[in-house]
């Protein structure tokens, strides 16, 4: 287990297939993603970006830092900014999300 015993994060590997579209356009599409649920907040998906349309995703200025996860910058999808972060170098705890992205519910539909 990763983070605290007050804020716990556990990443698995997702068993199904996760899509991501944006407005109706497909941006990702994965068999390998992993669930990461962090303390009471809802499960995020992280995508390979190898699994991700990486044409469609313009980097963002915006960067944030979590202390259970690290430095997140983020990407800008059509007609959605920010809509995508990632952490480039996790923290230790949480570094198998190293080279995954993860989106924001409310700019993109994710169907798994």
């Amino acid at each position: 287990m990763a983070g605290t015993p007050e804020h716990p994060i556990t990443i698995t590997p997702f068993v199904g297939e996760v899509i991501v579209l944006r407005d109706g356009i497909e941006v990702a599409r994965t068999s390998r993603a992993l669930a990461l649920k962090e303390a009471s907040y809802p499960v995020v998906f992280y995508v390979p970006r190898a699994d991700a349309d990486m044409g469609s995703f313009a980097p963002n200025s915006r960067t944030t830092h979590c202390p259970f996860k690290g430095d997140a910058s983020y990407f800008d999808l059509p007609g959605a900014p920010a809509a995508v972060w990632s952490y480039e170098t996790p923290i230790a705890d949480v570094a198998e999300i190293a080279g995954h992205l993860a989106f924001y519910p409310d700019k993109v539909e994710i169907r798994s």
